[in-house]
């Protein structure tokens, strides 16, 4: 990506900043030292870097699945309910496998979380590809599905029987190991980032990224060249499914050991929101997705140390997305002046 475009998300930042402080004046607070408490609460300290860490993974995790599909054309917005399957699949073999050493034990787990996202995705992909349903019902309608369907698991067959709707415990073998205590992030973060760059290196180096782009670019000339429209639609989707399932089994292994009912909080749509935000291109994801994670961690030590609600960083969110959807508009505007000219 362009240099510009880097300058042109800073400018945006800054700006969504700016009114955010703004609106702080409005309501009576200072915001220079309402923005000094979120920085703290986002980068100082162990405890805070690491529970920012810990956002931050989920998110940028669910941003690249939902930026693979969108690469196929593809609108997924049934990354949250992979994220569930992948992470009730991988805490069901985190507890009920047993006698593997710990790498083994949790790679086991993470190809378990990645196989079953693949196969949710799959079948809106298979149903857009084919049959040209559209994928932003079925997606949709799907959450509901994996949301309510492991629910079902973990207050039945897979209950650990406590007054909280969860599964048993994961084995020691089965646990990231912890980093930056006593904050609950861990060793995903090192996977995410291994995700990130293999993702990247799939997208921009090989042929299967190649047919990826294309289809993306136009389905009817990847079709007329012979690349197989269909088939590289449902590939996809596999991965984007597979990388959505890795982000539940994250959750599972690391942050909480087990699957607690209801525990994402609507992650993946910040995900998606990070990836449309950043155009889904796979580098600025990573910038995107670190400013929420920030924003959103950094705001409970606000509301803690300033009395400022931490709904003005949805303010905050909501202006920078405003600006961003603006900068699009006026690149239309120009494109399409250049065509008329």
């Amino acid at each position: 990506m362009r240099r510009s475009s880097y300058l042109n998300l800073l400018i945006t930042i800054i700006i969504s900043l700016i009114a955010g402080g703004i609106i702080m004046i409005l309501l009576g607070h200072n915001p220079f030292k309402v923005y000094a408490e979120l920085f703290k609460g986002a980068f100082i300290g162990k405890f805070n870097i690491g529970n920012t860490l810990g956002r931050f993974v989920p998110i940028l995790l669910t941003a690249i699945a939902f930026a693979i599909s969108f690469k196929v054309s593809v609108f997924n917005a049934g990354v949250e309910g992979e994220l569930y399957l992948g992470a009730i699949a991988a805490a069901w073999a985190g507890f009920a496998i047993q006698g593997l050493p710990k790498v083994l034990h949790i790679l086991v787990c993470m190809i378990v979380a990645t196989i079953v996202g693949a196969l949710w995705a799959a079948v809106p992909g298979v149903l857009k590809a084919y049959y040209r349903v559209n994928e932003i019902c079925t997606t949709l309608l799907l959450n509901y599905v994996a949301i309510f369907f492991t629910s079902y698991l973990v207050n039945n067959q897979l209950s650990s029987h406590t007054g909280i709707p969860q599964t048993p415990k994961v084995l020691p073998s089965a646990t990231l190991t912890m980093i930056l205590k006593p904050s609950k992030a861990n060793i995903g973060i090192f996977i995410t980032l291994a995700v990130l760059l293999f993702v990247y290196w799939l997208i921009h180096y090989t042929t299967l990224g190649y047919k990826i782009r294309s289809v993306g670019s136009n389905p009817f000339f990847s079709d007329y060249v012979g690349i197989g429209t269909k088939k590289i639609i449902v590939i996809g989707m596999l991965i984007s499914g597979g990388i959505g399932g890795l982000a539940g089994g994250i959750e599972s292994l690391g942050t909480y050991n087990r699957f607690l009912d209801g525990f994402s909080q609507f992650i993946a749509f910040d995900g998606m929101l990070a990836s449309l935000i950043a155009r889904n291109n796979i580098k600025m994801i990573f910038i995107i997705a670190l400013f929420l994670a920030s924003l959103k961690n950094g705001a409970l030590g606000m509301e803690r140390f300033t009395s400022v609600p931490k709904s003005i960083v949805d303010a905050i969110i909501a202006i920078f997305i405003l600006l961003t959807s603006l900068e699009g508009l006026i690149n239309i505007r120009r494109k399409v002046k250049t065509i008329e000219a």
